[in-house]
């Protein structure tokens, strides 16, 4: 009885695991594999997307690219359920941390709730504080523009013409403007929402990645690092393409593309450098990491479960285009049992 609680504590403080699977000269070989390896696989997903403009099949506005979206949203929502949920749970249920409070309250499932309505918060006053900067615009354009105008006719009545027919016109030319002003306005409320989501997933996207690669970048274990490596190099790849789809209907700039790109694409890597670098004195078994880890991986499964059926798969099937085509409805929704299955195999290893 009494060598069981030496033997919780030492596992806590990160004690030297032995065996087989304990080799740091093999680790350290894989890890320096893994960097590039992730990083090329992140740079294909992400970018893959974005070049689709050069394939007519592949264009934002065909059924193909909807199809591969709903694939990608579909690894999103299980990257969210099957990887970083389950991750929090355990993190913040281990037996190395005080049962007060953390046994006797389920902070997990507390942080996601808040994480995902903070992300409709954000969404909503986003779209909100658009709304309005749009409306002083077109107040202000049509005070100056559009007003009413105290000043006589211009012209006079000779025979039928008068200036009738001018009012009509004007009333027809002022009805065609408002039109292509609410398509406008539509359009330009459409991008900036497509904005707000790739700027959301992308953190938690980045969040969740820097946190898995400090994991494996401080582990020693063989026997972990191997299959993991694997799964990491297709889980970004998938995860890279449903980012890099919103990106693309974003119709940011080059420079901004490239920000985003960059970001997603190293920062998996950055983070097994960095667990290198703390390997001495990062230990994923401490209180203090399970903390801090647990409450990142719960605040990132919040805005990935928000994001992916919220923003990407609701968006889309509630949209114009799915509703349009029970087919394309039916191809989407295997696409996304498919995304979210593959991930759920996935998690077995990562």
């Amino acid at each position: 009885m009494p060598q069981a609680p030496a033997a919780s504590h030492s596992a806590c403080r990160g004690a030297a695991v032995g065996g087989e699977c304990h080799s740091v000269p093999r680790a350290l070989r894989l890890k320096l594999i893994a960097i590039p390896a992730i990083l090329l696989a992140s740079m294909a997903g992400v970018c893959l997307p974005l070049v689709s403009r050069s394939v007519p099949a592949l264009r934002p506005d065909g059924n193909l690219f909807v199809v591969v979206k709903a694939f990608a949203s579909g690894v999103i929502l299980g990257t969210g359920y099957m990887h970083v949920l389950p991750d929090s749970f355990r993190d913040l249920s281990s037996p190395c941390l005080p049962r007060r409070p953390w046994a006797a309250f389920p902070f997990t499932a507390f942080v996601a709730m808040v994480a995902a309505v903070f992300t409709l918060m954000v969404d909503s006053l986003m779209l909100t504080l658009h709304g309005r900067a749009k409306g002083k615009g077109s107040a202000a354009v049509t005070h100056h523009g559009h007003g009413y105008d105290d000043s006589p006719p211009r012209g006079h009545c000779h025979g039928h013409g008068g200036h009738l027919p001018t009012d009509i016109t004007e009333a027809v030319t002022t009805a065609e403007k408002s039109e292509e002003d609410v398509e406008t306005g539509n359009r330009t409320t459409q991008l900036r929402r497509n904005r707000v989501i790739v700027q959301v997933l992308e953190l938690g996207i980045v969040v969740h990645s820097v946190v898995i690669g400090l994991g494996m970048g401080a582990s020693q274990n063989v026997c972990t690092i191997r299959p993991l490596l694997a799964a990491l190099c297709f889980h970004q790849l998938f995860e890279g393409m449903g980012l890099g789809g919103c990106i693309l209907q974003a119709e940011y700039g080059a420079r901004m593309r490239s920000v985003l790109v960059f970001f997603f694409s190293t920062t998996t890597p950055f983070g097994i450098a960095l667990g290198l670098a703390l390997t001495k004195v990062y230990s994923d078994s401490s209180p203090t990491a399970l903390i801090v880890v647990g409450l990142l991986n719960a605040a990132s499964a919040g805005l990935l479960h928000y994001m992916a059926l919220v923003d990407l798969l609701a968006a889309d099937f509630m949209g114009p285009k799915l509703q349009g085509s029970v087919r394309l409805q039916l191809v989407s929704f295997m696409a996304v049992l498919l995304g979210a299955g593959g991930m759920s195999v996935m998690a077995k290893w990562a």
